[in-house]
């Protein structure tokens, strides 16, 4: 992990910061550094105390993880460049209850717990944007908590890579992997790796040594459920601009 210097006059590409009023956001500016994470980096395990919000910028993905009593990691949500993991509307201390991991390296920006919770305390807007942003991730477990429950493996592997796709920089290429996508279903890689088939033999991806290629965009998405749109849909009601649109690069 490479630290960069604090970035007090310039905005990390992070949505929810960019949302943030002029005002607002020079409240933490000083206190944000930007730096380097690599995938697989470890932010917080269950327990411990949450004492740094991270900011996802650019493709950076971080993911949260619940362990089950048979050994197995079950991803619950991805959180992008459209918000934050830790510490968002907490005060004082408060451990973790899941493992949370960066699944795409790239760019994070972190701020401590205490010097957001400061800024809040003079600012009633700032305190708003991060309320509305937990309603979001709120929303966003329960449509997962839905999706489980009642839509197929098909349609919920169509869902994650479009999910992942458009928090990317690279267009149709998403860094996923057969092991990485049967985590995010909670099933086994065999699962997966018959339904990749399928999209194969039906022209709608191609997949690399670690990553996947989507050739046919409009076929996946008639693939998938819709519950990547419900949550879309949500953050465009609560927080306007902030989740990922289309087209949208930190180049």
């Amino acid at each position: 992990m490479i630290a960069n210097e604090n970035l007090p006059n310039e905005r990390p590409f992070n949505n929810l910061l960019r949302r943030l009023s002029a005002k607002d956001f020079a409240l933490i500016a000083p206190h944000l550094a930007q730096e380097e994470a690599d995938a697989g980096e470890l932010l917080y395990n269950p327990g411990d105390d949450v004492g740094t919000v991270h900011f996802p910028c650019g493709p950076s993905l971080a993911s949260f993880l619940v362990t089950n009593e048979d050994g197995r990691d079950v991803e619950t949500i991805l959180v992008g460049r459209e918000g934050a993991v830790g510490g968002i509307v907490s005060q004082g201390y408060l451990p973790a209850y899941t493992r949370i991991m960066v699944k795409f390296g790239g760019p994070i920006a972190r701020l401590p717990v205490a010097k957001l919770e400061a800024a809040k305390t003079k600012s009633a807007t700032l305190r708003n944007v991060f309320a509305r942003y937990a309603d979001c991730m709120l929303a966003q477990i329960f449509q997962s908590t839905a999706c489980n429950a009642i839509h197929s493996i098909e349609q919920r592997t169509a869902k994650w890579i479009i999910s992942a796709m458009e928090r990317t920089d690279g267009d149709n290429i998403v860094p996923l992997t057969h092991e990485q996508l049967a985590t995010l279903l909670g099933v086994g890689r065999s699962y997966t790796s018959r339904v990749m088939q399928t999209f194969k033999a039906e022209g709608v991806v191609e997949t690399r040594r670690g990553s996947i290629l989507i050739l046919n965009r409009e076929a996946l998405r008639m693939r998938a459920c819709m519950c990547n749109e419900s949550v879309k849909n949500h953050f465009e009601e609560v927080l306007r601009g902030v989740y990922p649109a289309e087209g949208e690069h930190s180049r």
